[in-house]
């Protein structure tokens, strides 16, 4: 009995949680799909064939811009590599496309206060900076020329057919135009569908152990582990801890923000949270990607290139925003203790809810369902070159084979 009131506990706080940030993640995935749907961004890739300060950014912005899973990110940035785009360039829209995201931004700003976006949006480029460095010194010569040869055997890793998919809309027609267009509504409900298939498996698994930590764990036992009562050792100890924590949880993208929220409220640091929520990319699965995709050595190095990044991007964001006063003092998120009424996040979880209604109905009418069967894709898919054609509203997506290597224009605004 006691076995199975821990288990209906653990169900209570993860489906709590889950009702407390629905309208958030809707908000941002359908928002993240109009970005996706009429942004095409095929004519700048070519300004990241180098790891020169302005291919960095070019990258960032990009990867800032399309939005996706962080399985679909990895295949991304191979599919970048292969093309042409330097290594740099390539992790930098890795790490971009998955936590410099708008929807990633609205739920830590509803789950943990908006002092943890800001620092989530000051941190990610510094990691990306620190990350660039890293691979300038240490992603070179043998090393480099041997994980580009593993690149280029085209081995399946995961969400190779979801990272191919391109479904913007073209022409030059103004940004308003071209969203409520017929392409441009369907396309939207492309991106909108494509994203939460991709990333519904690891919020609920984050929800679960979320749930499960909460409920199961005193929360004397994490400030004890977390070292809270001694903000100096505190500060060392959260952000070393805080992406080990998640490359075991083998959640990604924001399936990891509800256990976040968990670890602050048990006494990790600032700085910590910052960098657990950054370790997404180095989740043990992702790891084994790596390491199909350019090889044991380098994707060693680029595990401890992400992780020294990690760290001491937390550490920094905390000495930066405890002086300014950003640091958040309490430790009572209440998004963990809070029930279902009929309050503001009832109203705003009905009203999202029927938004997606719509862009789910509009997704089946327009025969785009046959897409979710191939979202894992193969790699032989990265070797076909066709586009979808958004000029029918009957267009037949299950004819096209999404092609990966369409990445060399950029044809992949992926969900």
């Amino acid at each position: 009995m006691f076995v199975l009131d821990a288990i209906l506990d653990a169900l209570k706080m993860a489906g709590l949680m889950g009702w407390e940030i629905l309208w958030p993640l809707l908000l941002g995935f359908t928002l993240s799909g109009v970005i996706q749907a009429v942004v095409r961004t095929e004519r700048i890739t070519k300004l990241m064939s180098d790891d020169s300060p302005r291919s960095i950014s070019v990258a960032t912005g990009l990867g800032a811009l399309s939005s996706s899973c962080s399985y679909a990110a990895v295949a991304l940035a191979r599919a970048l590599f292969r093309k042409g785009a330097s290594f740099s360039s390539a992790m930098a829209f890795e790490i971009a496309s998955t936590n410099l995201v708008v929807e990633l931004g609205l739920v830590l700003a509803f789950v943990l206060g908006w002092q943890f976006t800001a620092a989530e949006f000051v941190g990610g480029p510094l990691m990306i900076l620190l990350v660039a460095l890293g691979f300038r010194l240490w992603m070179r010569g043998r090393v480099a020329e041997a994980a580009r040869e593993q690149a280029d055997r085209g081995l399946a890793g995961g969400m190779e057919g979801h990272a191919a998919m391109d479904m913007s809309v073209a022409g030059d027609a103004p940004f308003l135009r071209r969203l409520f267009s017929k392409p441009g509504i369907v396309s939207t409900s492309q991106y909108f569908v494509m994203d939460w298939a991709s990333v519904l498996r690891d919020i609920v698994i984050g929800l679960l152990i979320a749930g499960a930590f909460d409920a199961w764990v005193p929360k004397e036992w994490l400030q004890a582990v977390f070292a809270s009562h001694h903000p100096a050792v505190s500060f060392v100890i959260g952000p070393l801890v805080g992406p080990l924590l998640a490359a075991v949880s083998f959640v990604c993208s924001v399936g990891n923000v509800p256990l976040a929220a968990v670890l602050w409220n048990g006494g990790i640091s600032f700085g910590g949270v910052v960098s657990f929520v950054f370790a997404d990319l180095i989740i043990v699965p992702i790891i084994l990607i790596y390491r199909r995709y350019y090889g044991g050595r380098a994707a060693f190095r680029i595990t401890a290139v992400f992780y020294g990044a990690m760290v001491v991007a937390g550490y920094i964001v905390e000495l930066v925003f405890t002086p300014l006063g950003l640091v958040p003092t309490g430790r009572d998120v209440t998004i963990l203790d809070a029930g279902i009424s009929w309050n503001y996040t009832t109203w705003l979880n009905i009203a999202f809810l029927v938004i997606a209604a719509l862009l789910l109905v509009v997704f089946v009418r327009s025969g785009s369902w046959s897409m979710l069967a191939m979202m894992g894709g193969s790699p032989d898919q990265e070797h076909d070159h066709s586009h979808h054609d958004h000029g029918s509203a009957g267009h037949d997506h299950a004819a096209h084979d999404h092609a990966a290597h369409d990445h060399a224009g950029h044809d992949h605004s992926h969900p």
